[in-house]
């Protein structure tokens, strides 16, 4: 985006304040650069040549958690999302952008992946199961439950196409079973190109435009055969719906783009499936992109409501953020540890049996945080939930 469109969308903010009680670094800090007018504010300084850029500015730029609970209730429609990539866009230097970019290659890179699998799998294996403790290595503690090392037979064309992610395609492998599972269940034939990639957002996210929307043109191409996209991360889908516009070298992605969890629970209002009780007592996590970005913060409880006997609880749904955002957990642990604290204490009060979130961010966050406060609880994936009541296939 160039200078004139960043403040012309700047400019769309009238400065008042209806953002500051949903903005999660603002609750923090109370500190006006820490919310979405300030930053807003910093943006039109910077390109209007008032501020100069600096470390100070950079970082109440680089705080924002890209939630967008601001878009959602902005009178004047603000897509304050796309103001802050671009004004990040502007103050990517190499030395800023380094670990990203290595990341991102990393990740984007399928056998680099595949290689990634295999050590998790290894280091499972060594560790056994992930533990709370807080004389590991913060890094150690996001590892998720062990999984099985295995191939996940994946069709190539249909209407319906699935993004794994590069996360989750080292992380979720079960997760992309169990959805192949449920689609079928509902006689959906679905698609997962093997020349998908990466959605773009560890880019988009870090200033790194072009890249994102190299990423962006690819995934376009590989879906181009699908009349919907769904992702199995909803931070994913944001990122697809983000970036998915069409130019010159790919067709448009973003109007095919919809909510996992709430293009699923039109299907099965629609044509309802056998599903076999589940007495159990699970908590809800709206992810801030399912939530802001696809307006589905009830999708997962329309979706899992077709269980028997399942108890549906919110998970602090109020308290906002639970501070994943993307590797936001990683890159500044005590503001997401602070925001995780709510989802914790509600987790502790509830005593759930599982906590479902659609966003796998979130989900190792939540995870690592249970195990911290020595709290029992498994995180699963939606679809895996729903994968589990599927009734038995009737014999050939």
């Amino acid at each position: 985006m160039d200078a004139a469109n960043l403040l012309a969308d700047a400019d769309r903010c009238v400065k008042c304040g209806l953002c500051l009680p949903h903005c999660p670094t603002y609750r923090l800090s109370r500190n006006e650069a820490e919310s979405p007018r300030g930053r807003i504010a910093l943006a039109q300084g910077l390109v209007g040549g008032q501020l100069q850029a600096s470390a100070t500015l950079a970082a109440h730029i680089d705080s924002c958690l890209s939630c967008r609970a601001c878009e959602a209730v902005c009178p004047a429609k603000v897509p304050y999302g796309r103001i802050a990539d671009a004004t990040r866009a502007l103050l990517v230097t190499p030395r800023r952008s380094r670990a990203t970019r290595l990341l991102a290659a990393l990740l984007d890179c399928a056998p680099a992946r595949a290689l990634l699998r295999t050590g998790l799998w290894l280091l499972q294996s060594l560790l056994g199961a992930p533990s709370g403790s807080p004389r590991l290595p913060r890094w150690l503690r996001y590892r998720p439950a062990p999984q099985r090392l295995r191939a996940v037979p994946a069709p190539a064309s249909g209407k319906v196409g699935l993004l794994v992610g590069c996360v989750g395609d080292v992380l979720e492998r079960s997760v992309l079973a169990d959805a192949l599972r449920v689609l079928e269940s509902l006689g959906i034939e679905a698609a997962v190109p093997p020349s998908q990639g990466c959605c773009g957002a560890l880019n988009q996210h870090a200033g790194l435009a072009a890249e994102a929307k190299r990423q962006a043109a690819r995934n376009a191409l590989a879906f181009a055969g699908c009349e919907t996209v769904l992702a199995l991360a909803s931070g994913c889908g944001a990122s697809l719906r983000d970036l998915g516009a069409a130019d010159d070298e790919a067709p448009a992605l973003s109007p095919k783009v919809r909510d996992l969890c709430g293009f699923l629970a039109d299907r099965l209002d629609a044509s309802p499936i056998p599903l076999r009780p589940l007495p159990l007592r699970v908590a809800i996590h709206s992810a801030c992109t399912q939530s802001n970005v696809f307006a589905a913060g009830g999708a997962i409880r329309r979706l899992l409501a077709q269980i028997p006997q399942l108890e549906l609880l919110d998970l602090a749904s109020d308290s906002g953020c639970c501070g994943a955002a993307g590797t936001g957990f990683l890159s500044a642990p005590d503001q997401a540890d602070r925001l995780l604290a709510p989802k914790l204490d509600a987790a502790a009060a509830l005593k759930p049996q599982l906590i479902v979130s659609a966003n796998i961010g979130c989900a190792l966050h939540l995870a690592a945080g249970l195990r911290g406060r020595g709290l029992e609880v498994e995180v699963l994936h939606p679809l895996s939930l729903l994968a589990r009541a599927l009734a038995p296939a009737a014999p050939r």
